[in-house]
């Protein structure tokens, strides 16, 4: 039987040692918690709100401040579904298909997690910049890449890159493919086969990708910092004009948008949370 309390050996196991042990361990990771997160967190918030409701709504509503929200957002739904389009294909190609090369492409697939964002953004002013041969092609079409919206986009969307594909990866492994083999099995096409069978499967591990994904785009600085080149009013997403703000002692403004970006990451994490709870809670009525 599979319920709360079948397991005696685990429930055993996690009582064996001394109550104080494990009490102190609380404490510790308690207080490790309190001390990195919460009040950190709080801090931004108190900071971003002790002038008043007025000067920090006004920090928001300022042009420079609309526009970088803006500028944030549309880099956001630019490369969430694009990411999310080419995270599901790679993890498709991973996990159905055996070819020479399959352990090089998964390697790639974590670059972006090894290499620093400045770096990144380094590499894509190199390639795109206006003194390299590319760059300087596509500005001879008049369309600029590096300093302008484009090069935004296309640095978010290398640092995010790989989330999608890794979360769907393991659990496209552990299914493994019979239900597909069932479904082609029976009529069905490859089209078919996917949106009933593939994508209902991956449902919730694609949403997690898509919310890690929308968090670090938001967020990101590094390799958005060097291809933006802080043009104000044009090239600054939200973290960079926190950083402007900042330097400039403007710190109700910096701590405004620093609270903005820290709501939304707080979002974030209450949906990661609710998608953990509704894939536990249809775990446990199909174990039932």
């Amino acid at each position: 039987m599979i319920g709360g309390n079948n397991y005696p050996y685990q429930t055993q196991t996690a009582t064996r040692e001394p109550t104080w042990v494990r009490y102190s361990l609380i404490g510790v990771a308690v207080a490790f918690m309190v001390i990195m997160l919460v009040i950190p967190l709080m801090a931004v918030f108190y900071e971003a709100l002790k002038a008043g409701w007025q000067l920090y709504l006004a920090s928001l509503t300022e042009a420079e401040a609309l526009h970088a929200i803006k500028l944030t957002l549309i880099t956001v739904l630019i490369v969430v579904p694009i990411n999310a389009v080419i995270g599901v294909a790679i993890a498709w190609l991973l996990t159905r298909f055996n070819f020479k090369g399959k352990q090089i492409l998964t390697t790639l697939l974590d670059i972006p997690f090894s290499v620093s964002p400045v770096v990144a953004g380094l590499m894509f002013v190199v390639l795109l910049g206006r003194n390299s041969w590319l760059g300087g092609w596509l500005e001879y079409f008049d369309f600029q890449v590096i300093f302008a919206i484009p090069g935004i986009v296309i640095a978010t969307m290398f640092v995010t890159f790989p989330f999608v594909a890794r979360e769907i990866i393991p659990l496209m492994q552990s299914q493994g493919a019979s239900e597909e083999q069932a479904a082609l099995t029976l009529g069905a096409s490859g089209w078919q086969m996917f949106w009933r069978v593939t994508l209902p499967n991956i449902k919730w591990a694609l949403l997690y990708g898509i919310i890690l994904t929308n968090a670090r785009a938001m967020g990101e600085f590094g390799a958005v910092s060097v291809v933006s080149g802080h043009i104000r009013g044009q090239t600054n997403t939200m973290s960079l004009l926190v950083e402007i703000a900042y330097n400039e002692y403007n710190f109700t403004a910096a701590f405004a948008l620093s609270s903005l970006l820290a709501l939304l990451a707080l979002i974030t994490l209450l949906l990661q949370q609710f998608l953990n709870y509704r894939q536990s809670k249809k775990f446990s009525m199909i174990e039932q």
